[in-house]
């Protein structure tokens, strides 16, 4: 068996990422069957699970993925800005249309719940740090604690993402999250 360099394992294991995450995209989480995903990135079932170990595996991938990307940019610009980002690209966000199912597996798996919340945790992180930070420089409102604004933030995101995974309409929605951005700026 020829040895594969760490290069071509890399490209690999990002190949059967993007691939994969178009076909969670396209059939949710239930509908990525092994056999959909081997058809998506045109790698062989064991070379899928040498990459991740099963589905789970690389479904959470993908989703710790996602949330460094967003990580990054609620560091500079704010958790608005990623719901922004939300409207403005969906093609970039389409797989997160399975946050309907995800909400039912957190519901109903704790060990998934767990597992979850341990790859959401840099978001969090980050959304904590640039509320905190925000308020020491005054650039936030002090009537109201971090710890609130971040939940009333990660629900106004949950509703976004739920509002697009079913399909409904975005219009408004630029307006809404100018409102919400004001709310948490500016005291009432």
């Amino acid at each position: 068996m020829p040895v594969v360099s760490k290069p071509e394992l890399s490209k690999r294991r990002h190949e059967i990422l993007e691939s994969a995450r178009k076909c969670f995209a396209d059939f949710g989480y239930e509908g990525a069957t092994v056999r959909r995903l081997e058809q998506a990135t045109g790698k062989s079932r064991g070379a899928i699970f040498h990459h991740f170990g099963d589905k789970e595996n690389l479904f959470l991938a993908l989703a710790r993925e996602d949330a460094a990307r967003m990580a990054e940019v609620v560091t500079e610009e704010g958790l608005v800005e990623v719901m922004r980002d939300l409207l403005d690209h969906p093609e970039k966000h389409d797989w997160l249309a399975t946050r309907l199912e995800i909400t039912r597996m957190i519901r109903t798996d704790e060990v998934f719940k767990a597992r979850w919340q341990e790859h959401q945790a840099v978001l969090d992180e980050a959304i904590h740090s640039r509320l905190t930070r925000n308020a020491e420089q005054g650039r936030m409102r002090t009537d109201v604690p971090v710890d609130v604004l971040h939940v009333y933030l990660e629900t106004v995101m949950d509703g976004l993402l739920s509002r697009l995974a079913s399909g409904r309409s975005a219009a408004g929605l630029d307006q809404m999250l100018d409102l919400v951005e004001d709310s948490v700026r500016r005291s009432s």
